[in-house]
C-alpha cells in the first residue's frame, strides 16, 4: 500500500511541476508569442484585403456638397 501512495505522490509532483513550468515558460515568453500570433493574422487579413478592396470600393464617389452661403445652398449647415 505504501509503494501506492508513494508512486501517487510522485506524479502528483510531476503533474505539479509540469504545469508549472509551462505557467512560467508562457509568462517568459509572452511578448514573442504575442508577435507571433499578430504577425499570423496579419497575414492572414493582408492576403484576403486586395480582393475585398478592389470588389467592394466603388469605382467613382459623388459630387462634394457645396459650402453654405447666405443663401441656404445645399450642405450640411450648423443648426439654429
Amino acid at each position: 500500500m505504501q509503494k501506492v501512495v508513494n508512486i501517487i505522490a510522485i506524479a502528483s509532483g510531476v503533474v505539479s511541476i509540469a504545469v508549472v513550468g509551462s505557467g512560467l515558460y508562457v509568462y517568459l515568453q509572452r511578448d514573442k508569442l504575442v508577435d507571433s500570433v499578430k504577425s499570423q493574422v496579419l497575414k492572414s487579413v493582408t492576403g484576403s484585403l486586395p480582393g475585398v478592396v478592389d470588389t467592394k470600393m466603388p469605382k467613382m464617389t459623388g459630387p462634394a456638397l457645396a459650402p453654405p452661403s447666405a443663401g441656404g445652398a445645399p450642405g450640411f449647415g450648423i443648426p439654429r
